[in-house]
């Protein structure tokens, strides 16, 4: 018997650093679909925020992040960092601890990354990684404490216990890395010439649109990982039957979004719109991701398609209130996030509506108000965007010195 179960362990382990290594490659996804969203003189910077974010988001998670969100915060704060009487799932599961925190640090990577595409363009890249560090070591952790951690918000009342529930993260992470980036956004503004006077949105392509379609798809192959680790276990048939209809759904769902997303784009634009397809597919996943384990294969495409009509529509409404976000990250990850929680109860009899609610208020008011605080303390002291010229000229030269396409510039 002892032998079953160290074999179970073993495989448990493996199949959780593995799913671990998926998500962690999202962040790869990330950079090239940021990269292929901005425009060429802005490329090398979008790439150095995106792997510089990474390291910091897994050293401040290391330093107190993973001790926040899975300990008693009363204790934490009296005790300091100790590690003892962290409460997570580590405890009664089947793999390694070392195996959770590995897992759980590249979510709060991706939760990160959502940042950095909405502000691109025009931040500074220190007063960016600034606010990593407060992200990914407090901000990010407080709430997952309430979520996952199941701690109660401020000692008050567990979400859980409310009926909120969240398989993967579609409030935890994506809805929560929107909330961070809309403040950011609305404190910093648009770019320069978006908007003009008249109220007229001019449009500011992508440079490379081929790189922006394999992030996408490379988004697509991590997000098995994101959903399907989230079952924590694959060694037993249970498991390894629920990590199958997870993997299905989710691929469902992605599969929903773009076609949606492509056919609504056609009515509305009267054109087959690309960056709308790719928007469409992480607008699926983002909706699936909250619930993947309980919808049908039809239902999870439905839900899918949802999110894929509904980010075409979201990121229309955003230009006409002047938010600019360059790469559409905001109505991906935060509205479509909200929808994925919303659609949890209509497959799980174990959330409820009220539930998802205040779970998604409670969420968006800590990390937005938070995240508020924290920009605005950034935008008075150090500064949060470069200068008019800087901006013209691209932020790649102001902010780290050197081209991504040397060859092609006069």
């Amino acid at each position: 018997m002892n032998e079953i179960f160290e074999l179970q362990y073993a495989l448990d382990t493996f199949y959780f650093l593995m799913c671990g290594a998926l998500v962690m490659w999202m962040a790869a996804g990330f950079s090239m679909l940021e990269a292929g969203l901005v425009r060429s003189k802005n490329t090398t910077e979008i790439l150095m925020k995106n792997i510089a974010l990474f390291a910091v988001a897994c050293t401040m998670y290391m330093v107190c992040g993973y001790y926040i969100m899975y300990a008693d915060l009363g204790a934490f704060f009296l005790s300091g960092i100790t590690g003892d009487g962290v409460t997570g799932a580590e405890e009664a599961a089947t793999y390694a601890p070392s195996a959770d925190f590995y897992f759980q640090v590249v979510f709060v990577a991706t939760a990160m990354s959502i940042v950095s595409g909405a502000v691109a363009e025009r931040m500074k890249l220190w007063a960016f990684l600034a606010f990593a560090v407060v992200m990914t070591g407090v901000i990010y952790p407080v709430e997952g404490s309430w979520t996952w951690g199941g701690n109660a918000v401020f000692g008050l009342y567990t979400l859980g216990d409310l009926g909120f529930s969240d398989f993967a993260g579609s409030g935890i992470v994506h809805m929560a890395g929107a909330s961070a980036a809309l403040a950011g956004v609305l404190l910093l503004g648009a770019r320069k010439g978006k908007y003009d006077a008249n109220g007229v949105i001019n449009a500011i392509p992508g440079a490379n649109l081929p790189m922006a379609t394999l992030g996408t798809f490379i988004l697509w192959l991590g997000w098995f990982g994101f959903n399907g680790g989230s079952v924590l276990a694959t060694a037993s048939v249970e498991s390894a039957n629920a990590v199958a209809v997870v993997f299905m759904n989710t691929n469902a769902a992605a599969c929903g979004g773009l076609i949606a997303a492509m056919i609504l784009a056609r009515l509305l634009f009267k054109k087959a719109d690309l960056t709308m397809a790719l928007n469409g597919a992480l607008a699926g996943l983002v909706a699936i991701t909250a619930e993947p384990s309980t919808p049908t294969a039809l239902q999870a495409t439905l839900f899918g398609a949802m999110g894929g009509v509904l980010v075409v529509f979201s990121i229309v409404a955003l230009d006409k209130f002047k938010i600019d976000d360059p790469v559409g990250a905001i109505s991906v990850h935060g509205v479509v996030g909200l929808l994925g929680l919303m659609l949890v109860p209509i497959t799980n009899d174990a959330s409820s509506f009220s539930g998802q609610l205040i779970g998604a208020a409670t969420i968006f008011v800590w990390v937005f108000g938070a995240s508020t605080v924290v920009w605005y303390i950034l935008k008075a002291t150090i500064g949060i965007r470069v200068s008019e010229e800087e901006e013209f000229t691209g932020v790649d030269i102001a902010e780290c010195g050197m081209e991504a396409y040397p060859e092609f510039v006069s």
